[in-house]
This record gives structure tokens, C-alpha cells and sequence, in this order.
């Protein structure tokens, strides 16, 4: 008879999530690498529509109880239960839990706990997951730790942006020591991880999340613009995205008479005091707010565009972009991105060569960049072509996803004596 083959139980925040595209992107390019995967979710899918990529996924769907006080009567049972079946394995997981509810006083720490106990009790039987991989840093990564305590199975994760960087550095510590291994999509985020941990640091993998180049063709044909140019920025509305600095780069457009329209897709937590601000500019009749699109109409918006403007920056708590998806997108469609310095879009974006990048929260060297990049046709044609072949060679999704395929199956093949 042959043996039930290994599962890789994948530990989300949400799922489905529009903001979260490359997560879904990246499960249905596993699949079809052949890995059989089991995803388990903290909370409920919360907007009406999702990309087209989610409706071919198999692998199945649990959803943990997502709040600690009402669904004590889901989830007290379940950690009963296990602490009965497992007194010593719960013991270990509960004095780590009160050790870091001392560090962090924070109750979410116990409600982690309890949703790792419901998982390992309830969920995990028959299931034949065999390794746990946490998608972000933060609460993902604290639901997989605490499963991998009470059930054995080793768990990894993988760090993106604000999960690094707005995490106690002693909670990501602890992790990290733990963890069989850590994925990254920057060199940036790898240098600051294995920096954190030092010669104790699991092994770290850098790989980038790319794109399907086959979704975002380009349109440019190398005529230059004319105005009134099309200016897009797409972005989640919070502080890191530099969302002021760059309308008051409009600002500076407007006033030195250069016609244009922006758009602006996305929504987020400041989305009153960006439009406060652009009132204050007097921009509302030059740039149109969109929302939260599907991924038919930001690729129209990007067929429109001339060029692609974000100004991302640290925040004031120090959470930063990695390398916006949206930088990527842009390129590989022939929109000539202007940018700023930060974090690791230099990864992706060389100045001069693949787009043009500012120092942050510099609007006046945003407004000069944005007409460099409209007005200088050599210029510009340079950038498109660079930076579509900067695309494709290194963030095509279909090539960096077999060797993150060949990191899960490695972990899976060496924990198969787990198959509860």
C-alpha cells in the first residue's frame, strides 16, 4: 500500500484576501508543482470578490474561530481535550505562552494558543499535514509556533514588510529560533533578519514573490506621451506609502502647468486625512479616487497609465514596504515607474535604468522625476525596455516558485514520520 503523500498545512490570516493576491498566486503554483497543501485560515474572507486564481485551487479550506472571548465555547473544548491527550506537549505551550503574554502583555498571545490548540486537536487529524508554514511574521507565524509545540510538527514562515519591522524584536527572535526555516522576498528583509538572530538564525531563503508576466503584458508602443498625461498610483491608503508626498508632487505639477490626470486605486486607514489633504491642494478635480478594484480593471488602468508613481517611506512605527507587487506589475506592462529609495525597491529599481527613484518624503524631486520620465522620450523608451527585461529575467513567478516548491517538499520528505 502506498504511503498518504505529505501535506503542507499553510496558516493564513485571511483567505481569500484581494491584498494578498501573490499568496493565492503562490498556493496554485505549488499545486502545480505537484505539492499537496491544506490551507487554514484565522478569519473569514472579508470583501465580495477575489482574484480569478483562487477559483482554481484544490487544496482545502479550514477556518479557525477568529475572536478569543466568543468563541470560547469552540474553543475551550477543543484545548481541554488536547491538554488531556498531551498534558506535557500543552504544559511546554502554555508556560511559553505566559512567558510571552509577560513580554508583550497582549491577550491575543492566549487566543494564538487556543486557535493552535482547536487546529492540533480538531483540525489536524487525518488531515495529513506534516509541516506547518506561516504566511507573515506576526499572528500567522504565533498560530503556527504554538501548533508546532502541541503536535510536534515543525513550522516555518515566511516575512514580508510590516511583520518584521512592527514585531518585538524579542518575539521575532524567539521565532526565528524556532522555526525549521525562514522565507524572505527581499535581500533587504534577509540581511535585518539574520542580523536579528545572528549565528543562531535557521536558515533564511530570499526569494522574490514575482509575477505572472503572462497577466501584465505591455501596451507601450514607444510614442511618447501627450498630455493631459495619465498619472497611476495603485496603493493601500497608510502612512508607508508616501500617499502625501506624492499628491503634493501633483501639487507642484498643477502649479508649474503641466495637464494631467491621476488615479488612485485602493483604500486604507487614512483615507480621510489623504483626502483632507488633497482638498487642501485642490486637486480634487485632477485625480479620481477608485477604491478597491478586481484585477480586469487594474489592468486596464495600467493599459491607460504613462506612468506608474508611489512614495513609499518608513513610518513613523517603522513599518516599510518590501518590494510593491505593484512596482513589478507596472514594469512588466511598460509603464516607467518613479519610485523612492527605500527598503528594497533598489532590488528591483535602478535608477536611470529600470525607473526613477527619489530620495523619501521629497516632493518637489517626485514632481521633477514624474515630468523626466513623461517628457524625455530616450529616456523613457530606455526604462521600458530595461525594466521589462529586469522582470521577466529575475520576477517571473513561474520561475522562483520551483525553488520554494523545492524548500516545502525538502521539509515535507523529512517530517513524513509525523503523519497523524
Amino acid at each position: 500500500m502506498s504511503c498518504p503523500t505529505p501535506v503542507l498545512g499553510m496558516i493564513l490570516k485571511g483567505y481569500p484576501r484581494i491584498s494578498e493576491t501573490f499568496i493565492s498566486n503562490e498556493i496554485l503554483l505549488l499545486e502545480e508543482q505537484g505539492m499537496s497543501l491544506h490551507i487554514l485560515s484565522m478569519r473569514q474572507p472579508r470583501e465580495a470578490f477575489f482574484h480569478t486564481s483562487v477559483g482554481r485551487i484544490r487544496a482545502g479550506v479550514d477556518y479557525l474561530p477568529e475572536t478569543l472571548l466568543t468563541s470560547l465555547p469552540f474553543l475551550l473544548p477543543q484545548n481541554i481535550l488536547l491538554a488531556a491527550k498531551q498534558p506535557s506537549c500543552y504544559a511546554k505551550a502554555l508556560r511559553m505562552a505566559f512567558r510571552r503574554f509577560l513580554r508583550t502583555r497582549k491577550s491575543a498571545t492566549f487566543k494564538h494558543l487556543f486557535q493552535a490548540g482547536y487546529l492540533v486537536n480538531k483540525l489536524l487529524p487525518g488531515s495529513g499535514v506534516t509541516h506547518f508554514h506561516a504566511h507573515f511574521a506576526h499572528s500567522p507565524t504565533s498560530v503556527a509556533f504554538f501548533a508546532s509545540l502541541l503536535s510536534g510538527i515543525p513550522f516555518s514562515f515566511t516575512a514580508h514588510a510590516k511583520d518584521i519591522y512592527t514585531t518585538d524584536p524579542a518575539q521575532l527572535r524567539e521565532k526565528m529560533a524556532h522555526a525549521s526555516f525562514v522565507v524572505t522576498c527581499t535581500e533587504y528583509n534577509r540581511r535585518y533578519l539574520t542580523r536579528l538572530l545572528g549565528a543562531a538564525a535557521p536558515a533564511i531563503f530570499r526569494i522574490y514573490h514575482g509575477i505572472d508576466i503572462g497577466l501584465f503584458s505591455s501596451h507601450q508602443t514607444g510614442v511618447p506621451p501627450l498630455p493631459p498625461y495619465r498619472i497611476l498610483t495603485i496603493s493601500r491608503i497608510t502612512a508607508k506609502k508616501g500617499l502625501s508626498t506624492v499628491f503634493k508632487a501633483l501639487g507642484i505639477l498643477r502649479d508649474r502647468g503641466v495637464r494631467f490626470h491621476h488615479t488612485l486605486i485602493g483604500d486604507g486607514e487614512d483615507r480621510d486625512s489623504l483626502k483632507k489633504l488633497v482638498h487642501d491642494l485642490r486637486l480634487e478635480s485632477l485625480s479620481r479616487w477608485m477604491g478597491t478594484m478586481p484585477h480586469d480593471e487594474v489592468i486596464r488602468q495600467y493599459q491607460k497609465a504613462d506612468i506608474f508613481v508611489l512614495g513609499c517611506e518608513i513610518a513613523a512605527n517603522g513599518d516599510r514596504d518590501g518590494i510593491p507587487n505593484v512596482c513589478v506589475e507596472s514594469m512588466a506592462m511598460g509603464v516607467p515607474v518613479v519610485a523612492t529609495r527605500v527598503s528594497a525597491i533598489p532590488e528591483l529599481i535602478e535608477n536611470g535604468k529600470t525607473g526613477l527613484l527619489v530620495e523619501p518624503g521629497n516632493p518637489e524631486a517626485l514632481a521633477e522625476a514624474m515630468i523626466k520620465a513623461l517628457t524625455d522620450a530616450k529616456l523613457r523608451q530606455k526604462i521600458v525596455t530595461a525594466a521589462r527585461d529586469r522582470v521577466s529575467r529575475d520576477f517571473n513567478n513561474r520561475n522562483l516558485i520551483g525553488d520554494l516548491a523545492g524548500i516545502y517538499i525538502r521539509a515535507l520528505q523529512q517530517n513524513s514520520d509525523k503523519l497523524i
